[in-house]
């Protein structure tokens, strides 16, 4: 029986502009999943363990880098309002984990082939 080799292969990706500056990412993922969920910044600030203006600088820098907004703000409402990601924001999370995963089945394939081996019993 095959003993399974203990490492993985891990990597981070994101996507940035060509000064370097983040555009998207897993953090951002995180942080748009979270207000999507919750319906608004504050329940993912409390969620993500981070403040609210930290994930707001996010959200912001991100819709300046891509030129499109990411939330449509809720005014009014008996909850004193919220936010719901916009059409373009949903369709990135989709195609950002697509990528994400893409990458990281290829990156454990590619482990496989080319370093278990060398991490196997002597």
């Amino acid at each position: 029986m095959e003993k399974e080799i203990p490492f993985h292969v891990r990597s981070k990706i994101w996507i940035e502009d060509e000064s370097g500056n983040v555009v998207f990412g897993l953090g951002r993922l995180r942080i748009l999943d979270a207000i999507d969920r919750l319906g608004s910044i504050q329940g993912a600030a409390k969620e993500l363990k981070m403040s609210y203006r930290a994930i707001w600088g996010r959200i912001k820098a991100t819709e300046n880098r891509l030129n499109r907004p990411l939330l449509v703000r809720n005014i009014g409402g008996r909850s004193g309002g919220g936010s719901e990601l916009t059409p373009f924001a949903l369709n990135l999370l989709i195609h950002f984990r697509h990528l994400h995963h893409r990458i990281m089945t290829l990156s454990d394939s590619e482990f496989e082939k080319t370093m278990a081996p060398h991490f196997g019993p002597d």
